[in-house]
């Protein structure tokens, strides 16, 4: 690579940036804005960095249309045109409210009424 000229090596890095951004399924979404994910480990996620401004504090991870993690953040350090976040805390996402008491094994499912 050292051999092309810059301008020629500035838009191939452009091009596979964009080519991450295209296959990236993850995103990282605050209030109404969403952001593609290029990299995810059990520490943290990877942005854009040109694209994306500096995230901070709570935010919510998505799959698609499905809510992965509530995570709070902080930034780490810049990697090219990367810009890496560790989690501080990473909870999973859960459809149902948590209970504050034990259910038992055998509870009725559903309840059948007179007809």
């Amino acid at each position: 690579m050292e051999f092309l000229p810059e301008g020629i090596r500035d838009e191939l890095a452009a091009a596979q940036m964009q080519g991450r951004r295209k296959r990236a399924s993850r995103s990282v979404q605050i209030g109404e804005e969403a952001f593609a994910i290029l990299d995810m480990s059990d520490e943290g996620f990877a942005v854009d960095d040109t694209t994306t401004p500096h995230l901070r504090g709570l935010v919510d991870i998505f799959e698609g249309p499905r809510h992965l993690y509530q995570a709070l953040i902080v930034a780490a350090a810049r990697d090219g045109e990367l810009m890496r976040y560790d989690f501080k805390r990473n909870t999973a996402a859960s459809d149902t409210a948590p209970v504050d008491f034990e259910q038992p094994d055998n509870r009725p499912i559903a309840l059948l009424t007179k007809t």
